[in-house]
């Protein structure tokens, strides 16, 4: 077989980039755990400079600076020695309540090592991994990286696609968020429609307890969340049910779907918000395509595998969820409402 020179550079150039940045994912998370992403936000620092400022060996931060800037996440003044972010580094790196998180996605990666092993033998024996089996860095990550998205979309953007939603919420409005994990996104529109009341619901214990300590921080009466799965909350009549990056997971999605359209009152609208795709494996071949796809392979696919079910996985793609949702789940509207890079959102209705 033939090797092709300039085939075998591209592909070693990105390996190289790879391996950069999987061997970077921890000092991302050092830098974001330690705050040296929002001094820098602040203003220009030399190596010594920043070390006393955060309270650092200046030797460990030198070497910091240098992978990260190498890595384009931090710039450097070549006459002064000073490091810095710029405005787009700072709201990508260091505002972890902004509409970007980046240093959560690293997070998620702790989580990945700590499941190689079982994983490998999932793949050979066809075998599911709950939820609760995962590192904690997993939850936490993945709570992060999506409450960005929501911060920057969902009352602004996403609510507002969907036909009359928004002005029932401001109203006053029962709404219930399945699988909401540590209620990000309960919380989120509890804050911005106070007349209307919450319900949260997650079959994972621990996230649950999670989200209970949040809401009471927060101070907000018109939430409450409860350990259930998606096929099992007894509450009804509901204006608004949400499904926030998570129907993909589930053993049983047109379960969930028929619940749902149950649950609702004849009037109320299901939101079902899923990681963006394409109907055909050829349209997800991009990066965030390859991000979801190693999503799928290590935590969404295992999820449903676990309880023997359909593991649709990130990359279903709209024909696949319009099937789930309104053949499976009995809903007669189904339309896309609106989408994002990182996210496709839906309108059910029954």
């Amino acid at each position: 077989m033939a090797i092709t020179k300039d085939h075998l550079n591209a592909l070693l150039c990105r390996a190289v980039g790879d391996l950069g940045a999987a061997a970077s994912a921890v000092l991302i998370c050092i830098g974001d755990e330690l705050g040296i992403y929002r001094a820098l936000a602040k203003e220009h620092l030399t190596p010594a400079q920043l070390a006393e400022k955060i309270g650092m060996h200046e030797r460990y931060v030198r070497e910091w600076l240098g992978n990260q800037a190498a890595g384009g996440y931090v710039e450097r003044e070549a006459d002064s020695g000073k490091y810095f972010l710029t405005d787009e580094q700072a709201l990508c790196l260091a505002d972890p309540t902004g509409p970007v998180d980046g240093p959560s996605a690293y997070e998620i990666v702790r989580d990945l090592f700590h499941v190689r092993s079982r994983a490998s033998e999932d793949f050979r024996a066809g075998r599911g991994m709950e939820w609760e089996e995962h590192d904690a860095g997993l939850f936490h990550g993945t709570e992060r990286f999506f409450r960005a998205a929501y911060n920057a979309n969902l009352i602004g953007s996403w609510l507002p696609s969907l036909d009359g939603v928004a002005a029932k919420l401001q109203q006053g409005a029962l709404a219930a968020d399945v699988g909401c994990g540590h209620g990000a996104s309960t919380i989120l529109m509890a804050h911005a429609y106070p007349k209307s009341a919450f319900f949260g619901y997650d079959y994972h214990e621990a996230s649950i307890r999670v989200a209970r300590e949040r809401a009471a921080a927060a101070g907000l009466p018109n939430v409450r969340f409860e350990v259930a799965d998606a096929c099992g909350y007894k509450e009804g009549d509901f204006d608004l049910i949400a499904f926030f990056d998570c129907l993909h997971d589930m053993a049983d999605p047109v379960g969930a779907a028929r619940h749902a359209r149950n649950s609702l009152n004849p009037n109320g609208t299901c939101m079902i918000v899923e990681p963006i795709a394409g109907d055909c494996v050829q349209d997800n071949m991009t990066p965030v395509g390859r991000v979801y796809y190693r999503a799928s392979s290590l935590n969404c696919v295992p999820v449903s595998l676990a309880r023997n079910g359909a593991a649709l996985g990130t990359q279903a793609g709209e024909r696949r969820l319009r099937n789930v949702v309104a053949n499976g789940g009995g809903f007669s509207h189904f339309r896309r409402a609106t989408q994002t890079p990182f996210n496709l959102v839906f309108e059910a209705r029954p």
